[in-house]
């Protein structure tokens, strides 16, 4: 199943472990660098993120956006590993980078929300979570996500 399917498949799912499954499948795909050299970039990133060693990673994910600059999830675990060293301006930057090669990539627009959150950016957090809304209205939390931010926004005094 290519990646087309699994997104359209993904936008009507309603069971958590059909969601699930799928998200694993998309992630599958992603995951898939297509090349030796990226692939090791991308496992010795993973590795060192995992280790709490987020220069590290850096420097791993940064080859591999360096090779090959169309390949979203290098910029995404890129992202990644700024957020948790709490570069929250470079993870966004990146993040940006990863929508631009491939929009419906629902882990950045995951972490895009919390970040604008964390920032306080409430509007612009619901904006986002819309998005994901968009690729899977059933998402474990969104619902409750989206109905949080909006009585926030617009909180109704009776």
């Amino acid at each position: 199943m290519d990646l087309d399917d699994l997104f359209a498949r993904l936008r009507t799912a309603t069971a958590p472990a059909e969601i699930e499954a799928l998200q694993d499948g998309i992630w599958q795909v992603w995951l898939a660098a297509g090349h030796p050299v990226l692939d090791k970039h991308l496992e010795e990133g993973m590795r060192a993120m995992a280790a709490g060693d987020y220069t590290r990673a850096i420097e791993h994910f940064t080859a591999l956006v360096d090779i090959s600059p169309d390949y979203a999830e290098g910029w995404n675990k890129r992202a990644t590993a700024h957020y948790l060293r709490g570069e929250y301006r470079a993870s966004l930057r990146d993040i940006a980078e990863t929508l631009r090669r491939e929009p419906r990539h629902f882990g950045a627009l995951s972490g895009w929300s919390v970040i604008l959150r964390m920032l306080g950016d409430n509007r612009g957090a619901l904006q986002v979570l819309r998005r994901l809304e968009k690729l899977c209205p059933a998402w474990p939390g969104l619902q409750a996500q989206l109905r949080d931010l909006r009585d926030q926004l617009d909180p109704d005094p009776f």
